[in-house]
């Protein structure tokens, strides 16, 4: 049975339907399990929201301390928040974050009470964590009443990380006033696979800049004063992946971060993290997201710079489709969804544009209220910048024939060297003119057979991976290697140990904080 077509593309309505169906009845188990599991990082994150900050000496946060003093005495399975409060009353400790040190002293001894004092006061501990989170999505949208949003779509969205935060703040201002929207910070590479969130202000990395509450909170505040000065609201982008993902989330949540890279799959297959500890890790994080007004962005450009665009085309609709399952189920709005999708098809297929067209056009139409991210070319840059450059003017081109909502900028100098200031201005003259002289082309864009058919010919191929993946399960269709070529088994993968089995008795008042009233 077939429904009315629908959209420039003349999608079978029916199918885009089955399509969604299936992603829902392949992803619900992977839900139940993380509904029925918790992790340290789960349980630190809850923490971090009940108060507890700071590092000891040797730049270890309390809160891991904490948490692995919980689990030395009771284990994970009860959920950490209830014994550590049940010990905060019961031997009168000033506050949280001095109870975890002389936790960490071996001073403090902690068991599953049945208190509801120690209820009463967990529960009000992380509701002002929550309210916090309240007051700077609120503060976030009066300033964008104030200043404005930036006059037109695509955002263009730059990248920025020396390892400094102290020198990527001027870069990014810089890069605010000759117009970029959002700018990206990317991370100290290594960090993903860091089992606790590094504190203060950092001025070393490696290919990025830690990501660290402190570095939120100076980045947000020098934008807000370029934002100021160039008359519109200038959003700020990090990373909330890899084995540290929730507490990233409350960390950006606290300091009035815009967007976050948060894809569901992203740290299973290129970090191997595991499976069931990355699941678990972002149903928190994305409700977490949602609460905070916090636009994600996910991944599925990554698959494409390991397997071929065009054979892998519908691993990609296959992804976006999971990751809008999971995170609406975890409470985001279709607005907060910047879906990932990339300009990756080798440039000597014949017809490569066409198909470009076809995919990104493709995603627009199955996602038509979401900020969709489209990613610029990578995987075939040689290192000839003219040729490079040629490439991005076509991507930039693609992305406002297609009505993409962010564009990230491509650097000429993609494969050769880590872009100069000088490399950033010319890639953003790019995008600019594109934008400017293509104006609303996109409403005049009218795709032909080629185009159309290509569209529906990946739809379909996604419905049949779908069949498949319901019938194994996603956690099977991982460890076989179906997205990106990696094969990734839910028994193996790093973090696994930090995994627990919620007991009968687990209590964690977070989720019913984040989903009520606002």
């Amino acid at each position: 049975m077939t429904g009315k077509p629908g959209g420039k593309l003349g999608l079978d309505r029916a199918v885009v339907a089955r399509a969604r169906r299936l992603a829902a009845q392949a992803g619900r188990p992977v839900v139940d399990l993380a509904r029925t599991h918790t992790t340290v990082s789960v349980e630190r994150a809850t923490l971090r929201l009940a108060g507890v900050t700071g590092a000891d000496p040797d730049g270890i946060p309390w809160v891991n301390r904490l948490v692995d003093a919980v689990v030395a005495d009771v284990g994970l399975g009860h959920g950490v928040l209830l014994p550590v409060f049940d010990a905060l009353v019961r031997d009168g400790h000033a506050d949280v974050t001095l109870l975890a040190q002389k936790a960490a002293a071996g001073s403090v001894r902690f068991t599953v009470p049945a208190r509801a004092t120690a209820k009463r006061a967990a529960v009000a501990a992380v509701r002002r964590g929550v309210a916090r989170i309240d007051g700077r999505r609120r503060e976030r949208e009066r300033l964008i009443a104030r200043l404005g949003d930036p006059p037109r779509r695509p955002w263009i969205y730059l990248i920025v990380a020396t390892g400094d935060i102290y020198e990527d703040i001027p870069q990014a201002q810089a890069a605010a006033r000759a117009g970029a929207d959002v700018i990206a910070v990317i991370r100290s590479t290594g960090q993903s696979l860091l089992d606790y969130v590094p504190e203060g202000a950092t001025r070393e990395g490696f290919a990025g800049t830690y990501a660290t509450q402190e570095n939120f909170r100076l980045m947000r505040a020098a934008l807000d004063v370029t934002s100021k000065e160039v008359g519109r609201y200038v959003r700020l982008t990090n990373y909330a992946s890899g084995l540290c993902m929730p507490e990233i989330a409350a960390l950006a949540g606290l300091e009035r971060l815009d967007m976050m890279l948060n894809d569901s799959m992203y740290g299973i297959l290129f970090r191997d993290i595991n499976p069931i500890r990355t699941f678990v890790d972002q149903r928190l994080s994305r409700q977490i997201h949602a609460r905070a007004g916090i636009i994600i962005n996910t991944g599925e450009d990554n698959y494409l710079t390991t397997a071929d665009a065009v054979d892998a085309a519908h691993t990609v609709t296959v992804s976006q489709l999971l990751n809008e399952y999971f995170a609406k189920e975890a409470g985001l709005e279709t607005w907060q969804l910047g879906l990932g999708h990339a300009f990756e098809i080798d440039p000597e297929v014949p017809e490569s544009f066409r198909l470009e067209l076809a995919h990104a056009l493709l995603a627009r139409e199955l996602f038509p209220g979401a900020p969709l991210k489209w990613m610029p070319p990578t995987r075939h840059m040689s290192g000839d910048v003219f040729r490079g450059n040629l490439l991005d003017g076509f991507f930039n081109l693609a992305g406002a024939l297609t009505g993409q909502g962010i564009l990230l900028v491509g650097m000429m100098t993609e494969a050769v060297v880590t872009p100069w200031l000088s490399d950033r201005d010319i890639a953003l003259q790019n995008v600019q003119y594109v934008l400017r002289a293509a104006g609303n082309l996109h409403e005049d864009f009218v795709p032909g057979p080629f185009i159309r058919q290509r569209a529906s010919s990946v739809l379909r191929e996604a419905v049949d991976l779908l069949e498949v993946i319901r019938g194994r399960g996603l956690l099977a269709a991982i460890g076989e290697g179906t997205f990106g070529i990696m094969r990734r088994p839910a028994d193996r993968g790093k973090g696994l140990d930090g995994v627990a089995r919620r007991e009968d008795d687990y209590w964690n008042p977070v989720e019913g904080l984040l989903s009520g009233e606002r």
